[in-house]
């Protein structure tokens, strides 16, 4: 196995094994894991996608996440992302392509579940040509930049997050009332230490909009601030989609967004996730759920 650098100190690309060896030999899964652990996005190109490889792959990793109410694929394993209706690209105004739009904003897949995510399995189907590139950024190396004193502070402080605080930046009507009912607000320590090698990261997301111990108005700019630092062009690594890439990463340690293409052009991408376990550092950022 070869491992290619590929964004500003985090990421690679894995050659020499493909995601198939990794759901059926013991060894692959083993030097896939390690890689994952240490650089938090993995990239795997001209691999053999198929709904069923995909899932084996995702399962290797832990247990998957059903998905969400209200998505396409309802209680299955993998989410459809896509701007197709029975054939067909819908309307630039249609609820798929806003959801498309609320993919764009920074965040962490699933820190609104009472589960979160550990990590996101994500491929190609259809492209719409050269745009629609999906960006990352360390939260790991955000962590690190951070003073101290603000570690300090930030270390156990905990953050609320809502499915729909970030549906509501994009349009109020965008989270459905079963959604909102089924995703109740949940919180989370704003660090998630990898218990594998004891590197802490910060955990935000666009889901997030308070913070214990603070009025609203305070707590937000904190959350921006963060943000703003977290996703600095320096440290953004786009990932430019070719048929047949698997893209991988820790919802631990990363932020991502989905780039805007014409929406008249389509384009569909399946989501395999993995929960998160204890065994992930899940016992050290999980608090009571709000009700």
């Amino acid at each position: 196995m070869e491992l290619v650098p590929l964004g500003p100190g985090f990421g690679v690309e894995v050659k020499g094994v493909s995601i198939l060896d990794v759901a059926t030999d013991a060894e692959a899964y083993k030097a896939v894991r390690a890689a994952f652990e240490e650089h938090s996005l993995l990239v795997f190109h001209d691999q053999p996608i198929a709904d069923d490889i995909q899932v084996a792959y995702s399962r290797a990793f832990g247990p998957l996440e059903l998905t969400k109410v209200s998505s396409l694929g309802q209680n299955t394993f993998y989410s459809r992302l896509t701007n197709t209706m029975n054939g067909k690209v819908v309307p630039p105004d249609h609820r798929q392509v806003l959801i498309a739009q609320a993919n764009a904003l920074w965040h962490t897949d699933s820190s609104f579940k009472k589960t979160p995510a550990l990590a996101s399995v994500l491929t190609a189907r259809v492209l719409p040509g050269g745009d629609g590139d999906t960006e990352f950024t360390s939260t790991r190396m955000a962590w690190e930049r951070l003073p101290t004193d603000l570690q300090d502070k930030l270390k156990d402080a905990v953050a609320t997050h809502s499915y729909a605080n970030s549906r509501d930046q994009i349009h109020p009507d965008l989270a459905t009332e079963l959604e909102r009912r089924a995703l109740p607000p949940v919180r989370w320590r704003m660090s998630w230490r990898n218990p594998s090698n004891g590197k802490r990261a910060l955990y935000i997301a666009s889901h997030a909009y308070a913070i214990e111990g603070m009025d609203d108005r305070h707590a937000r700019q904190l959350l921006a601030e963060l943000m703003d630092e977290t996703t600095k062009r320096d440290y953004v690594y786009a990932h430019k989609w070719r048929q047949g890439d698997v893209v991988m990463w820790d919802n631990r340690a990363m932020l991502h967004r989905g780039r805007p293409w014409d929406y008249n052009k389509e384009r569909s991408m399946v989501r395999t996730t993995i929960s998160a376990t204890v065994a992930d550092g899940l016992n050290e950022v999980k608090p009571p759920v709000l009700h």
